[in-house]
């Protein structure tokens, strides 16, 4: 496939960033930009935010999606042939190119509940991006993300056009050639040496039908340059550190960093987390007036979830999924009626908004206790959650590994401290308090363990006795330093700084 290569005297190098989740884009990107939400986890939010930051400093940036129809909230029955024609029109001269087959159009959410559904949905996407969309954009530069575009760096080093290939995810599938030719439309025979395969592979026909493909694997492998979403979580995987990194994931991250093509570069929350202007919050605030703000909006969480509303109760609030495999809910439970009742002078406060498999357990812990006025589970809501923010003086994260994270770097935006893990981006995000020497922003322990998390749940509340006067300059001084470092900017200039020197010249001319 011949792809024409633009003039040298453009004015800036031209990104294209293939993602099958996004969930938001910016005004001026294309007519239905603030429609399309496909999101699935964090990797819709960062693919949304870095794209955002890049389009607001004048980059000449474009994205890849598959066209979710119903989930974009264009439900094709209502739309008669005339207007869809339009629509796909205006989105035809676009920054936007939506990858177009009748796989994606009735989906209502990301990944099927079938595994051959997320191939198909996969195989589908990546065939558009590589036989008619990257011939359209022409791209300087191309950035996949996970497993789902885990084809493209293969087909794009062919072509020796750039690629950065980002791991969010330590999660793979593995099709054959054959599969992938015949299923999914992709001619893989004019890239397929640039793919990772089971086993080394002999030639063409002796793997096509039986070598399987590994499709993260082959991202990483197949990229120029490849980024995890923290630097600690980059160490870890080289170091061997978590058990459950397939032992090809590793080695072959390991090898980008030992060549310089590797490097961890932390996400940022949307901007949508601010205190200033939540619209969730029952009131708004900043760092001049967080103290009586912060109480009001306690108060208000507290009537909702049926807490004792005490505006001094230290209140502590779990935001992420109850996946005890990672996020470390069984920890809590373990401990939870015991901090509680060695607690219930000041009144200690848990809240738990989230979903997962382990959440009957926090309901029957409050159950036999009899302590939902100090306990409270309620399924997540977005709203909920951000009041919970608001409202909490302390946040939850007690992770095994966290590749990276965003509640650990929302929660400070608030004045809330994250209890939390030292491993992953948690990390690298979060120093122990030192309200003495005027550092920290949150607590960490290092002994993942039940008792780990109860000592630094005592070193939070420890802080929570301190005079106002001294707690108030803390959490001052710590929701002014997430606000400067936990920002769309420093991520996206993060990005910039690799793609120049993948292109090896300015990103905006």
């Amino acid at each position: 496939m011949a792809i024409k290569k633009r003039a040298s005297k453009s004015k800036s190098l031209r990104i294209l960033v293939v993602t099958p989740e996004v969930t938001y884009l910016p005004d001026g990107m294309g007519n239905y930009a603030n429609q399309l939400a496909a999101k699935a986890g964090g990797l819709a939010d960062v693919s949304a935010s870095l794209i955002s930051c890049l389009y607001e400093l004048g980059a000449d940036v474009h994205i890849a999606i598959p066209n979710f129809r119903r989930i974009f909230s264009f439900e094709i029955g209502r739309l008669v042939e005339d207007e869809l024609r339009l629509y796909l029109n205006k989105l035809s001269h676009s920054r936007i190119h939506l990858a177009e087959d009748r796989v994606f159009y009735y989906q209502d959410k990301i990944y099927g509940n079938y595994m051959k559904e997320s191939f198909k949905v996969s195989l589908a996407f990546q065939r558009e991006v590589v036989n008619n969309i990257i011939p359209n954009v022409n791209p300087d530069i191309i950035h996949c993300n996970d497993w789902m575009t885990g084809l493209i760096p293969g087909f794009a080093r062919r072509l020796n056009i750039p690629c950065l290939f980002t791991v969010h995810n330590i999660h793979t599938q593995r099709l054959t050639l054959e599969y992938i030719e015949e299923h999914g439309g992709i001619d893989a025979a004019n890239f397929w040496q640039n793919l990772y395969y089971e086993y080394p592979p002999q030639n063409y026909e002796e793997s096509r039908s039986s070598n399987l493909v590994d499709l993260l694997t082959s991202g990483i492998f197949a990229a120029h340059f490849i980024n995890t979403v923290s630097p600690t979580f980059l160490e870890e995987i080289i170091n061997g550190q978590h058990n459950f990194i397939p032992g090809q994931v590793r080695s072959e991250i390991s090898n980008k960093y030992h060549s310089g093509c590797a490097a961890g570069i932390l996400n940022s929350p949307d901007p949508s987390y601010n205190p200033e202007t939540d619209e969730a919050l029952e009131e708004n605030y900043d760092t001049t007036n967080f103290y009586s703000a912060k109480k009001a909006n306690k108060a208000a969480f507290q009537k909702a979830l049926g807490l004792t509303e005490d505006p001094n109760a230290p209140l502590f609030f779990w935001p992420s999924r109850l996946d005890p495999n990672q996020k470390g809910c069984q920890l809590l439970a373990e401990i939870l009626f015991k901090i509680i009742n060695e607690n219930v002078k000041e009144n200690l406060q848990v809240a738990i908004v989230a979903n997962g498999e382990f959440k009957e357990h926090f309901h029957n812990i409050a159950a036999f206790h009899n302590i939902h006025s100090s306990l409270a589970v309620h399924d997540f809501s977005e709203n909920l959650s951000r009041l919970g923010f608001a409202a909490s003086d302390f946040m939850l994260m007690p992770s095994l590994f966290e590749p990276c994270g965003l509640p650990q770097m929302i929660a400070p935006k608030y004045g809330s401290l994250p209890v939390a893990n030292d491993t992953g981006g948690l990390h690298d995000t979060i120093v122990h308090m030192d309200s003495l020497n005027n550092c920290g922003n949150g607590f960490l322990f290092n002994t993942y363990n039940s008792e780990g998390l109860k000592w630094a749940i005592e070193q939070a509340v420890e802080f929570h006795k301190l005079p106002e006067e001294t707690k108030q300059r803390q959490i001052k001084r710590v929701m002014e330093e997430a606000n400067a470092r936990f920002n769309h900017s420093v991520t996206a200039q993060a990005y910039i700084d690799i793609y120049e020197k993948m292109a090896k010249r300015p990103l905006i001319d």
